[in-house]
């Protein structure tokens, strides 16, 4: 089977020198191995995603070097698909509305630790679990409702433990698996309020629908594989190979973020930067390619 790569950014900012890491990763190791490499933009966030901002990202990524297959692939041409893959879920019973917003969970969090004396749990990124019980009068079927998925009856339908194929530096022996743990994520948001899908569920799909055997991406979302395991067993959907690659980190030690206004690819190539100094300051070894082989 020829391998398949992809680059998805969110034109939601600017992308950065972080962003041009793991886009050039994933180019290189397409090119090393004979395989393709597709670029999707995931602008399932219509309000920021605007049209200038995805011209941006092509803009970027060709002054980079890269090219890829045409047609490339928008998400928000992918609602349908998302819709009817939540109504999958539905049938099988695994999944809720809520309304609460976070300050409800914030709210019903900080009371029940008060009242016990106890930690309540949180995920891989500090969010605490959604206190589904503590909740129970926000579970109404609504335009103002976010739909969640059941993690205790999704984890129960499942015959055997998850695990996936990571060659990444978090795998120091390539011949085992890393075991999934979906649980620690709580109820994850599957569709949010303001648009019919999450990052999990459209990266999930949209990664089966375009055959994409190798997803290389930063190891920010290595625990975010769980999520995406569980989603594939229950949808019936082929499990990729994972690479979660080393981050970029700014002078404070934090990686580089959006958010942040990190120095963005635009403003280097405005300040007369060119792209073989990016590639070069990025240091892309042999060995960063190695482990895909």
């Amino acid at each position: 089977m020829q391998p398949v790569f992809r680059f998805a950014p969110s034109p939601n900012g600017s992308l950065h020198l972080g962003h041009a890491l793991s886009a050039l990763i994933n180019f290189k190791a397409a090119n090393k191995m004979g395989g393709r490499f597709l670029l999707r933009m995931e602008d399932i966030d219509l309000l920021r995603c605007t049209e200038e901002k995805k011209q941006a990202i092509l803009d970027d990524l060709t002054w980079l070097g890269l090219t890829w297959e045409e047609p490339m692939l928008y998400q928000s041409n992918r609602f349908g698909a998302y819709k009817r893959a939540l109504e999958t879920l539905k049938q099988q019973g695994l999944l809720y509305p809520s309304t609460a917003s976070r300050k409800d969970i914030q709210i019903a969090v900080k009371d029940w630790q008060a009242q016990t004396g106890e930690i309540w749990p949180r995920d891989p990124d500090d969010a605490p679990h959604f206190p589904r019980a503590l909740l129970k009068a926000h579970e109404v079927e609504s335009h103002d409702a976010a739909w969640r998925l059941d993690m205790s009856a999704a984890l129960a339908q499942l015959a055997s433990p998850l695990s996936w194929q990571e060659t990444g530096p978090q795998n120091t022996d390539r011949q085992s698996a890393i075991l999934a743990n979906p649980e620690h994520w709580g109820d994850v948001v599957l569709a949010r309020k303001d648009y019919p899908t999450s990052y999990h569920l459209a990266v999930t799909l949209d990664d089966a629908y375009q055959g994409i055997t190798h997803v290389v991406r930063g190891q920010d979302l290595f625990y975010s594989t769980s999520v995406h395991r569980i989603l594939q067993a229950l949808l019936g959907l082929p499990q990729p190979i994972y690479h979660h690659h080393r981050l970029l980190t700014g002078p404070d030690g934090q990686k580089l973020a959006k958010s942040k206004q990190d120095i963005g690819l635009s403003h280097l190539r405005a300040q007369g930067i060119t792209s073989e100094q990016v590639q070069q300051s990025l240091k892309i070894t042999e060995q960063d390619l190695s482990t895909f082989c």
